[in-house]
C-alpha cells in the first residue's frame, strides 16, 4: 500500500511540473457595448408577431373526419385490398372452369366403329373419325365373300355409307366413372353377294358405363384440381382478409397519428402564448422598475424556441394529414388533397386491462396467415391422397347396354345366275341341265328370285327405328393396367410427404412468430395504458407547479428563469401525455391486428366467397 502512495505521489509531481513548463493561456473575451441595444431600454417593447402557420398547399376549408369513414374510404380507394378482390374472383372463376369438366358433351365424333370402316386405312379412319356424320363410298375386291370371286364382272364390292352417330358424354363427380349415351344411325347400299337388304338402315342406342375399381376411384386428377381449388379459394379469401386488416391497421395508425400532431400544435401553440404572458409580466416589472430590463432576453428566448418547436409541429401535422389522404385518397388530383382534415375522433381515455390467454387464443383461431397455411397443409393431404392412389393398379369396369333396330329393301336377285365358266354355282347348275339332256331329259328351269327376309324387318330408316326394341346387346369386361415399376407415381408420393413435414416445420414456426407478435403487443397496450395514468399526474402536477411560480413571481419571491422552466416542464408533460394517449390507441389498433381482430371491432363485414 505504501509502494502505491508512493507512485501516485510521483505521478502528480511529473504533471505538475509538466504543467509548469506549458501553462494555460485564456483567450479574452473583448467586451461589447450594449448601451444602445433595445432590450436594455427601459421603454416597453413590442411582442414578436405570432408566426404564420399556413402550410403550403392546403388552402381550402375543412374536412371532418372520424375514424370509422377514414376506415371506409381506405377500403373503398385502396389499390391493394382492389388487387386481392380480383384474386378472389379470379380463384373463383378458376374453380367453375374446373367443375365445367362434369358439364355434359353432346358431340358427332365420338362414335363407334363398323366393321366396315375399321377395314378401311388408319389415315381414313381417322378422318372419319373427325368428320360425322359422314358419307362414305367404298370400293373393295371381291375376295374373302362367298361367291363373291364370280358375283359380277368387274370383281369388286361397293359399299356406300351414311352415318350420324350423335353421343352425350358425362364425367361423374363421385366415383371417377363416366357414362356416354350413343345413338348410332346407319344407311348402307352394297352390291355384295350376300347382301339381303340394300339399302339397309340401322339404329343403334345404348348406353357406355366405365367405372374405376382402384386407381381414379376415391380420387383422380379433375377431383384432385377440383378440391385443391376450393382450398385456394379460401385462401385468396384468408389473403383478402389480410389485406384489409393490414390496411385498416394503416388508417388506424394514420388517423391517431394525425391526431396526435395537431393536439401536439396546439400544446405548441399554449406554450408560445405562455411564453408571450411572461414577456408581458416581465414588461410590466420593467416598467415599475422592479426588474431589470435584461430579463426580456429570457422570455424572447423562450418565445423564439416555442415559435421553432411550434413550426416543427406544424410541419408534422402536414407530414401525417398526407399519410392519412394517401390512404382514403385514389385520384392524385382530388380536391381533398387541398383541404385540412379534422379528426372528430378523440382518443378514448377508459383503458382496460388485456388478458394475455384470450389473445392468443383468439391469433391462433383468426390470424389469416396462419389459416392459410393450414389449407396449404389440406392441399398437402390432397396431393398424398392422389399420389398414393396412382400408385394401385388400374382396374376399370366396362359395360355397354345397347338395343338395336334395322329394316331395308329386299333384293329380288335370282337364284342362280352368272356365266357357268366363271361361277361355280352357275357351273353345276349347267352340268345338272347337260347330264339331264343325256338322259333325255328336259333342263331345270332356273329358280325363280326368292326373298327370304321376315316382313318386320322390311321398310325404311323409321321402320328400323321402330324395331329398335327387338334387339338387345349386354356387354361387361375389365381393362386391366399393372404398371411394372411405377417410379413416377412414387417419387411423386415421396415428394408430396416431404413437402407435408416442410409445411408442419413452417406452421410450427409462424405459430411462434404469432406468439412473439401477440405477447409484444398486448405489452404495448398495458404499458401505454400505465403511461397515460403517469403522464397526467405529471400534467397535473406540472400546471400547479407553474400557477404556484407565476404567482411567487408576481410577489417578486421567483425569478423569469425559474418560471420559464417551470413552463417547459408543464409543455413537455402535456406533449408526453398526449403522445401517451395516441401511443395507447395506436397500441390498441396493433393488438386488433395482432388478433385478427380487427374486422369484429371496426364493424367490417368481408363476404366470405361463393363456391360454384
Amino acid at each position: 500500500m505504501g509502494i502505491l502512495l508512493k507512485v501516485v505521489a510521483l505521478l502528480m509531481a511529473v504533471c505538475a511540473a509538466a504543467m509548469a513548463q506549458n501553462p494555460v493561456i485564456k483567450t479574452q473575451i473583448p467586451d461589447q457595448d450594449l448601451s444602445n441595444n433595445p432590450l436594455l431600454t427601459p421603454r416597453r417593447l413590442p411582442a414578436p408577431p405570432v408566426p404564420d402557420l399556413t402550410r403550403l398547399g392546403v388552402a381550402g376549408g375543412l374536412l371532418p373526419l372520424s375514424l370509422n369513414e377514414a376506415i371506409r374510404l381506405a377500403l373503398e380507394n385502396n389499390n391493394d385490398i382492389e388487387v386481392s378482390r380480383d384474386d378472389v374472383r379470379i380463384a373463383e372463376a378458376a374453380l367453375r372452369s374446373l367443375k365445367g369438366v362434369y358439364d355434359p358433351i353432346f358431340n358427332f365424333n365420338n362414335v363407334r366403329l363398323t366393321q366396315s370402316i375399321a377395314q378401311i386405312p388408319r389415315e381414313t379412319a381417322n378422318f372419319i373419325i373427325d368428320h360425322w356424320p359422314l358419307y362414305t363410298d367404298v370400293t373393295s375386291p371381291s375376295v374373302n365373300v362367298p361367291g363373291g370371286a364370280n358375283s359380277n364382272s368387274s370383281g369388286t364390292i361397293r359399299e356406300r355409307n351414311i352415318t350420324f352417330s350423335p353421343t352425350l358424354t358425362r364425367q361423374f363427380s363421385a366415383g371417377g366413372g363416366q357414362y356416354k349415351v350413343f345413338f348410332d344411325n346407319q344407311r348402307t347400299t352394297s352390291n355384295s353377294p350376300i347382301t339381303s337388304l340394300s339399302p339397309f338402315y340401322s339404329v343403334d342406342v345404348g348406353v357406355l358405363f366405365t367405372q374405376p375399381l382402384l386407381r381414379n376411384r376415391s380420387i383422380d386428377i379433375y377431383r384432385r384440381d377440383i378440391r385443391i381449388q376450393r382450398k385456394r379459394l379460401t385462401q385468396s379469401d384468408f389473403d383478402f382478409r389480410l389485406s384489409v386488416i393490414a390496411v385498416i391497421a394503416q388508417a388506424q395508425q394514420a388517423y391517431w397519428e394525425l391526431v396526435y400532431a395537431l393536439r401536439d400544435q396546439r400544446n405548441q401553440i399554449s406554450s408560445l402564448n405562455l411564453a408571450r404572458e411572461q414577456l408581458h409580466m416581465i414588461e410590466e416589472r420593467v416598467s415599475v422598475g422592479a426588474s431589470a430590463p435584461l430579463e426580456r432576453a429570457q422570455a424572447l428566448t423562450q418565445i423564439a424556441t416555442s415559435e421553432i418547436n411550434l413550426l416543427t409541429a406544424t410541419q408534422y401535422v402536414t407530414t401525417t394529414e398526407n399519410t392519412l389522404k394517401q390512404l382514403i385518397l385514389r385520384d392524385p388530383t382530388d380536391a381533398a388533397w387541398s383541404t385540412q382534415i379534422e379528426p372528430i375522433d378523440q382518443p378514448p381515455l377508459a383503458p382496460t386491462p388485456v388478458n394475455l390467454q384470450d389473445a392468443l387464443a383468439e391469433a391462433f383461431t383468426n390470424r389469416p396467415e396462419l389459416n392459410s397455411l393450414r389449407l396449404q397443409q389440406d392441399i398437402n393431404g390432397i396431393d398424398i391422397q392422389y399420389y398414393r392412389n396412382q400408385t394401385l393398379p388400374r382396374f376399370d369396369a366396362q359395360s355397354t347396354i345397347s338395343t338395336a333396330g334395322f329394316a331395308g329393301s329386299p333384293l329380288q336377285r335370282p337364284f342362280i345366275t352368272g356365266d357357268p365358266t366363271n361361277n361355280s354355282t352357275a357351273f353345276l347348275f349347267d352340268q345338272i341341265n347337260q347330264l339331264r339332256g343325256a338322259v333325255g331329259q328336259p333342263p331345270l328351269t332356273t329358280p325363280p328370285a326368292s326373298n327370304s327376309v321376315p316382313g318386320n324387318l322390311i321398310g325404311g330408316y323409321f321402320r328400323a327405328l321402330g324395331n329398335v326394341w327387338d334387339f338387345h346387346t349386354v356387354t361387361f369386361g375389365l381393362a386391366i393396367e399393372v404398371p411394372i415399376r411405377n417410379r413416377t407415381a412414387k417419387a411423386n408420393l415421396a415428394g408430396a410427404r416431404i413437402q407435408g413435414e416442410q409445411l408442419a416445420a413452417q406452421v410450427r414456426a409462424l405459430e411462434q412468430t404469432i406468439e412473439v407478435d401477440v405477447r409484444n403487443a398486448a405489452q404495448a397496450v398495458d404499458i401505454t395504458r400505465r403511461q397515460i395514468l403517469a403522464a397526467q399526474a405529471a400534467r397535473e402536477s406540472a400546471e400547479i407547479q407553474l400557477a404556484g411560480e407565476q404567482k411567487r413571481y408576481r410577489t417578486g419571491l421567483s425569478t423569469t428563469f425559474l418560471v420559464l422552466q417551470f413552463q417547459n416542464q408543464l409543455v413537455n408533460a402535456r406533449t408526453a401525455e398526449i403522445r401517451a394517449e395516441a401511443n395507447y390507441n395506436q397500441a390498441i389498433a396493433n393488438l386488433q391486428r395482432a388478433t385478427a381482430t380487427t374486422l369484429r371491432a371496426n364493424n367490417v363485414t368481408v363476404k366470405t366467397p361463393s363456391t360454384p
